[in-house]
């Protein structure tokens, strides 16, 4: 008996780390299937509501399928929108943004001896020309790629809610042999996935209008794009709200004098983080969400590379929906409990 239990230990030490090297290597394929996933269970309510109204699959599927393009059409104007904010700017803003970044530059010389040159374009001193030729069909085969998952993603999204792919009877056949058992878990899972979902994308979209709000007020350029950058980075796990007080900070020390005002204004854009990321998400989430601090670094470190930044966003669902499987079992509550810990992240979402 003790044999067998080594003997299995040691063919979970190898599959584990298999397991992962596969999510790696066919990512092309899994990225869009659990995105999807996500997406399809934002969609279920609807489904149901719609064939209680009697309304048949193919046509629920349809409607379905509109509404996620509308959605779609909505952040094309948005982003059409920014775009157009930008170009109609006049040289008077990029003017004082390339003599601020020279007087940058210059310092740079000065102080740490990283070369600059007064004769090139300002872009030069920090892409060179020869790089911005060889990543540019990089940037080619990102767009490729990206597209490319974007259609993926609207294939499974169909799959998933024409139930081709049905995880309750996967899981009933796979991981948990009880009928009754799978389908109480699956509703679990659902469940608090799609107030994870609903409670990320709400608190996103009220941080954008907060972040584009306060480069209004302050006269800070391009607010809309400022307020879409906030919403979009958001849904990067704790890094994205850094990431948007990081820039912005930079871009408002190019734009404005660095006085009380400039000071003000970080400290405006970092109140909005502090609000809805640190003090309202978690209110709202609840303590289903509360997961260790350890568990959310691992989780974001382990999917970032893994997959990049869809890993960076979909690392904290993932180990929500793992931790509600541990739960199932006796064996494994002691992992599902370490995953949460008493000391419960304050900020486990932003």
């Amino acid at each position: 008996m003790n044999d067998l239990r080594t003997t299995n230990k040691l063919l979970l030490i190898i599959v584990i780390p298999l397991v992962f090297y596969l999510l790696k290597l066919l990512s092309f394929i899994f990225i869009p299937l659990i995105f999807s996933m996500f997406i399809a269970l934002l969609f279920l309510p609807i489904m149901r509501w719609l064939n209680k109204k009697k309304v048949s699959k193919p046509l629920s599927i349809i409607i379905v399928i509109l509404i996620f393009m509308g959605s779609l059409k909505i952040g094309g104007e948005l982003i059409q929108l920014t775009s157009k904010e930008i170009l109609s700017t006049d040289n008077a803003f990029f003017e004082k943004a390339e003599s601020k970044l020279k007087d940058l530059l210059a310092m740079m010389e000065e102080y740490l001896g990283v070369p600059y040159s007064e004769e090139d374009n300002i872009i030069n001193n920090f892409i060179p020309k020869e790089s911005m030729m060889k990543n540019f069909g990089t940037t080619l085969d990102f767009l490729g790629n990206t597209l490319t998952m974007m259609l993926m993603t609207v294939f499974f999204v169909i799959l998933w809610l024409a139930e081709s792919i049905n995880v309750q009877k996967l899981m009933n056949n796979t991981i948990l042999k009880q009928k009754h058992t799978s389908v109480k878990t699956f509703m679990k899972v659902e469940k608090d996935l799609i107030k994870f979902i609903k409670v990320k994308f709400l608190v996103s979209l009220f941080t954008g209008i907060g972040t584009g709000l306060s480069c209004v007020v302050f006269g800070v350029s391009f607010p809309i794009f400022w307020g879409l950058f906030a919403f979009s980075i958001n849904f990067v796990q704790m890094v994205g709200s850094i990431i948007t007080v990081v820039l912005l900070s930079l871009f408002a020390f190019v734009e404005l004098d660095p006085t009380s005002m400039l000071l003000f204004f970080v400290l405006s854009i970092t109140g909005v983080q502090v609000l809805f990321g640190s003090i309202l998400e978690p209110i709202f989430m609840g303590k289903s969400f509360s997961i260790n601090i350890i568990t959310v670094l691992v989780m974001l470190m382990l999917w970032g590379y893994i997959w990049g930044v869809p890993g960076l966003i979909m690392a904290i669902p993932i180990t929500v929906f793992i931790k509600i499987i541990l739960e199932q079992f006796p064996q494994t509550k002691v992992i599902a409990s370490l995953l949460s810990g008493n000391s419960a992240l304050k900020k486990p979402y932003s």
